[in-house]
C-alpha cells in the first residue's frame, strides 16, 4: 500500500480548493494508496470525505489538543501529541508526501518531508502562504539537495508524479 500523506489548511477551504482536493483524491483512486491525515476538519476532512466516499483507506494521527469523532471508515491513532509533535510520525509513515494549500503547520509538514527525503509535491496557486514557498526553495531547502520540492499548478499532473514514485521509500537520512 502506497502511504501518501496530505498536508492541507486546517481552517474551512474555499469552494476551488476543496474542488481541487476532491480532483486530487478521484486521480489517485485504485492505485493501491492509503491517505495519511493530521485532522478531521479544513481541507483535511473535504480530502478524508471524498476518500472514504471511494474506498480509500484513511490512516489519521490526531493530535491531543482536539478529541473529535472520525468516520467509522477511518483507521483513529490518537498520537498524544500537541499538533506540530503530530506532524511528526504523519509524514514518517508516509511514502510521499502531498501539500495541497495550507500555512505554518503545512509548511511544518513539507520542511520535515524535506529533511526526512520524502518525495513532496506542492500545489501552488491557492493564495495560502504554501504557495510562497517555491520562492525561497525553488528546488531545495537547502545545500544537502535531500528531496527536490516538486510544486504544480495542476492538479491532474502533481497526482500523476505522485503516483510515478509509487515504491520509492525516499533517501536514507544523512543528518539529524
Amino acid at each position: 500500500m502506497f502511504q501518501i500523506a496530505i498536508a492541507a489548511h486546517s481552517s474551512p477551504p474555499s469552494e476551488d480548493l476543496s474542488k481541487k482536493a476532491r480532483e486530487f483524491v478521484q486521480f489517485i483512486k485504485g492505485n493501491e494508496v492509503a491517505i495519511l491525515l493530521g485532522g478531521y476538519w479544513g481541507l483535511m476532512k473535504v480530502v478524508a470525505d471524498e476518500a472514504i466516499k471511494d474506498d480509500i483507506p484513511v490512516i489519521m494521527i490526531l493530535p491531543i489538543e482536539r478529541n473529535i469523532e472520525v468516520p467509522k471508515e477511518v483507521m483513529r491513532i490518537d498520537s498524544g501529541m500537541e499538533y506540530r509533535a503530530r506532524s511528526v510520525p504523519l509524514i514518517r509513515s508516509a511514502d510521499a508526501v502531498v501539500a495541497l494549500g495550507g500555512g505554518a503547520g503545512t509548511i511544518i509538514e513539507i520542511l520535515l518531508a524535506y529533511a526526512m527525503g520524502k518525495p513532496t509535491f506542492i500545489l501552488k496557486g491557492n493564495g495560502m502562504s504554501s504557495d510562497l514557498l517555491e520562492k525561497a526553495f525553488p528546488q531545495y531547502v537547502d545545500e544537502r539537495n535531500v528531496a527536490k520540492l516538486n510544486f504544480f499548478n495542476d492538479v491532474k499532473e502533481l497526482a500523476k508524479h505522485v503516483l510515478s514514485v509509487n515504491g520509492n521509500k525516499g533517501v536514507e537520512e544523512r543528518f539529524g
